[in-house]
């Protein structure tokens, strides 16, 4: 898969729209993790270095299609004006009058940002006629596109896909390096090959499992998902999450993984609680025993011991979800100790966005412990089911 780069567009004197992912967290209205607004500095310096006129997209939240205060993105565009040193005007509008006037002031090297794209309800429409006319809207204000919100890549919404058929597009740095890195690990990994899954259901990543026990040599399995495997095994998990309506699926991969000599590593032990809170009552117990009313959060440390072992040999590894509920101090534990792990092994090694990146922040451990780390969980995701991407296939090299 060949795409466009940002270096393939002249861009000097020319308005250039950049899809960047400004979907940060925020409490009582402040940026509690600026990650994603780092992660595009790099597209947008070097644009700005070549005397473009920046223009960035961007969407906070899960607004109706209606301008809502809270997910406005005047927290973004103080931050990134804080970091660049600059002030970045923040238009009032998605493509309307405030926008028009904003784009119209910028000079060369200038930083705009219009206010959240999902405040247009044409943003997410089903219907592609309709993102097309925001799209089109957008592009008679500018000149070409730079796709660099990897978050949204596998979204078909008109500041992703639309406005890449309206402009001379490329792919921004961020989305360049991702799409890089995704393919080398799914189509030529070095080996051996190790997946490490977590996180809470296996129905949000049956399709992944089913894909990924075609190529890998180990998969690892912890987080809630685990115990729909350990109920495929027959054994009791108590009030563990569990999803019942899984557990033939999760027959149905343990059979092809043997059968293709896929070592499926499920963990021997446990730490169970008496309610899902940061002050219940734990112990750690084998898979085997886990009480009936009790809940495991975490894995134990025996499990810990075996799954660092598993990946000690591995030249590439590839991670996606925490192998318990990390937030509470109490069951960090287990994907506290796996993260440490993995910075210490020499391969190539894949954090694969969404909760797995906050993990790594948590813990205080750095992006740079990694060979990647990846600023989309679910775009992550899909590149691992082996899914075409809609934002990535309309920037490719026909």
């Amino acid at each position: 898969m060949q795409i466009r780069g940002v270096e393939d567009l002249e861009v000097a004197g020319k308005i250039v729209f950049v899809r960047a992912d400004f979907n940060v967290p925020l409490e009582q209205g402040q940026i509690t993790d600026d990650g994603r607004i780092r992660a595009s500095l790099p597209t947008i310096e070097n644009l700005r270095n070549r005397g473009a006129r920046v223009v960035l997209l961007a969407h906070l939240g899960r607004p109706q299609g209606v301008p809502e205060a809270k997910f406005s993105l005047a927290p973004a565009a103080v931050r990134l004006s804080e970091i660049l040193g600059c002030e970045i005007e923040l238009a009032s509008d998605v493509c309307g009058a405030s926008a028009k006037a904003t784009i119209a002031k910028l000079a060369n090297g200038d930083i705009a940002m219009l206010e959240n794209v999902r405040f247009d309800p044409r943003e997410t429409s089903k219907t592609k006629s309709e993102r097309t006319e925001l799209a089109k809207a957008w592009a008679g204000m500018g000149d070409l596109f730079v796709s660099d919100g990897f978050g949204v890549v596998h979204r078909s919404q008109a500041s992703v896909t639309e406005l890449a058929e309206a402009l001379p597009s490329a792919a921004g740095l961020l989305v360049h390096g991702e799409v890089t890195v995704f393919n080398k690990v799914l189509n030529s990994p070095e080996r051996p090959y190790v997946v490490i899954l977590g996180g809470s259901k296996v129905s949000d990543k049956l399709k992944v499992i089913e894909n990924l026990v075609q190529s890998v040599d180990k998969l690892i399995v912890g987080g809630g998902m685990c115990f729909t495997f350990l109920a495929a095994q027959g054994k009791s998990v108590g009030n563990s999450l569990l999803e019942v309506e899984q557990i033939d699926n999760v027959k149905a991969i343990l059979v092809t993984a043997e059968k293709n000599g896929v070592d499926i590593v499920l963990p021997i032990d446990v730490v169970v609680a008496d309610k899902f809170a940061a002050d219940a009552k734990t112990e750690t117990v084998s898979v085997d025993q886990i009480p009936d009313g009790w809940m495991g959060l975490d894995i134990g440390p025996q499990s810990i011991t075996k799954f660092v072992a598993k990946i000690s040999d591995a030249k590439t590894i590839i991670w996606n979800g925490p192998m318990g509920v990390f937030e509470m101090p109490a069951f960090e534990s287990g994907t506290k100790s796996l993260a440490l792990a993995i910075t210490k092994i020499d391969a190539m090694t894949v954090v694969g966005g969404g909760d797995s990146a906050a993990a790594i922040r948590l813990f205080g451990i750095a992006d740079s412990q990694f060979s990647h780390v990846s600023t989309g969980g679910g775009a992550s995701l899909e590149f691992l089911e082996g899914k075409e991407l809609p934002g990535i296939t309309v920037l490719e090299d026909n």
